[in-house]
């Protein structure tokens, strides 16, 4: 993603002046720290590299591409408590660094500033940001809820998996790249199929990530391989699995997500070999190929030039090849 780098010097000098020094500190210093630890802040470059490619100089997205990253860190800052998460890109967590009550109310803060930042926009490019903004955090919500009601349900279907994800995490990646297209003035088919770029690329993303994590490299992956196996997450794997297994696949499957001993070496190899043998393995990559397809097909219609689109199917290869 070399072409992203680009907006690195401009996008991190700006969020560092996001937050100015207010009281009290308990309040803004955990705002800092989590903006600190960094990440690829993908979702901000976005928002300022459409904005680039429909013809607008980027800095006119800066306002919008920092409510995105603090609209995500605010999310996580949330997500850690309800997952009473240790670590957050290698460092202490904020509801660990101070406590439970003080990330809650930083988090609500960072929700809140991710608004202002939409106030340097005009009337009616505001209305449009804003409404966007309030439509997206919400489906990340139903997302994250429907994700907690789907652990103890034992009837979760494909498509209501598939919904889940992207209201949880593909949402925001579409919902940036929009935000590029609406400080740039886009046209509306222009800002729609932006829009479905990013999510339907999102979904295919978050596809290979369930994937990877069963089958990934554990020097290339980056995370824990076999950690959903080990959580008992029911991923697009499970889902694929129980639907096309032998009953007694099946079976031991629904047993095996149901224990959680203290050496998961065997569950996993099993659970692995039972996603081969049902064809779950399979499914999932035609799954990860298709959306895939489906978001470089939109690319097609969007007026931009074919250099651009060439970028923006680089930038979904780049985040799509990871080594299995």
């Amino acid at each position: 993603m070399d072409f992203l780098k680009k907006y690195n010097v401009e996008l991190h000098q700006y969020l560092e002046k996001a937050v100015a020094q207010k009281e009290p500190n308990q309040l803004y210093d955990p705002i800092k720290y989590i903006l600190s630890l960094g990440g690829k802040r993908i979702r901000p470059k976005l928002t300022l590299m459409i904005c680039d490619f429909f013809g607008t100089d980027f800095k006119k997205a800066m306002n919008a591409a920092l409510a995105v990253e603090l609209f995500h860190n605010f999310s996580l800052i949330h997500d850690d408590i309800m997952d009473n998460a240790p670590l957050r890109r290698g460092k202490v967590t904020v509801h660990e660094k101070w406590d439970v009550n003080t990330a809650i109310l930083s988090g609500d803060a960072m929700l809140i500033l991710a608004y202002q930042f939409f106030e340097s926009y005009e009337p009616k490019m505001f209305q449009e940001l804003a409404k966007l903004f309030s439509e997206t955090a919400l489906q990340v919500c139903e997302g994250q809820q429907h994700d907690m009601d789907f652990e103890t349900r034992d009837d979760v279907i494909l498509g209501e998996y598939i919904n889940m994800i992207g209201q949880k995490t593909a949402v925001l990646l579409g919902a940036a790249m929009k935000m590029g297209a609406i400080v740039a003035e886009a046209s509306k088919r222009d800002k729609e199929i932006i829009y479905l770029f990013g999510e339907n690329l999102g979904i295919a993303f978050q596809l290979q990530d369930d994937y990877l994590d069963v089958f990934g490299n554990p020097e290339t992956f980056g995370k824990q391989v076999g950690g959903d196996i080990i959580s008992n997450k029911k991923t697009i794997l499970y889902i694929l699995a129980i639907n096309s297994s032998t009953q007694a696949q099946a079976e031991e499957l629904e047993h095996l997500f149901s224990i959680s001993p203290k050496d998961a070496t065997d569950k996993i190899a099993t659970v692995k070999e039972i996603f081969i043998a049902s064809g779950a393995a399979n499914a999932t990559q035609s799954k990860i190929e298709e959306y895939s397809n489906f978001a470089y097909a939109l690319l097609d219609e969007i007026t931009i030039s074919e250099e651009k689109k060439q970028l923006l199917r680089n930038f979904g290869n780049d985040l799509m090849q990871r080594n299995v």
